[in-house]
């Protein structure tokens, strides 16, 4: 808290993983890193360390193991990335829509995320406990709540925290047309656009800093080390 009693927008402590699934290498325009530009903003205003990386520049191996070279595979970028998004306290993923779905780079790196579900942190919780993560979804068709729902499922289900109206998202209108980049789409000026990202951007910022200065979600009934010990947390029939 602040003196006066307010909460505290000081988010210097905090770190944040801007992670684009888009198909376009660098420095291709990305739409979904045009819409991700603003969270960013509305972070480093608060002092949140930001970082912004593209996945496809990283040649990442297909797979669910943490190094896929060890599964034959003659180069894997993900366990250099691997050290950025384990280090981040907020992780947000773009990613475009294509057919109704996230890209396939998107569901690439969802797969190598769920490689690390079995690590844990000091305290013996997975490894993604006390890690908070968001999306954002750019496209020219339908689907961006279904994109966000798939995506902010899949990260809560490795044990990221993740907070209330933690998407959000821009679609033109059905077919061909203008992206959110584009003169004229409107994407920028939606109001409904703006506001959904920047309450996201507050509730991701908010909820990190909740978890991190409070020392996390208690490791009691929450840990798989102690759980493969033997312990039960009460369970009936432990």
């Amino acid at each position: 808290m602040s003196p006066d009693g307010m909460p505290s927008t000081d988010f210097t402590d905090l770190t944040a993983l801007f992670l684009n699934c888009t198909l376009k290498p660098s420095p291709e325009p990305s739409n979904t890193s045009a819409l991700m530009a603003d969270s960013i903003a509305i972070m480093r205003a608060n002092g949140v360390v930001v970082e912004e990386v593209r996945a496809v520049d990283h040649h990442i191996a297909p797979g669910v193991q943490p190094d896929m070279r060890q599964a034959g595979f003659p180069d894997d970028g993900w366990p250099a990335l691997w050290d950025r998004v384990r280090a981040a306290d907020i992780l947000v993923l773009g990613s475009p829509i294509w057919l109704g779905e996230k890209s396939s780079i998107c569901t690439q790196v969802v797969e190598r995320l769920y490689a690390h579900s079995s690590q844990t942190n000091d305290a013996g919780q997975y490894v993604f406990y006390n890690k908070v993560a968001g999306s954002v979804v750019t496209g020219n068709e339908d689907g961006y709540k279904h994109v966000g729902m798939n995506l902010t499922y899949s990260l809560q289900h490795i044990g990221y925290t993740v907070p209330p109206q933690s998407s959000a998202g821009w679609v033109g209108d059905a077919g061909p047309g203008p992206s959110y980049a584009d003169d004229g789409s409107g994407g920028p000026d939606s109001d409904f656009t703006q506001q959904t990202l920047t309450f996201m951007t507050w509730n991701l910022m908010h909820m990190a800093a909740l978890l991190k200065r409070s020392g996390g979600i208690p490791a009691h009934g929450t840990s798989t080390t102690a759980w493969q010990d033997g312990e039960r947390f009460d369970h009936p029939r432990g």
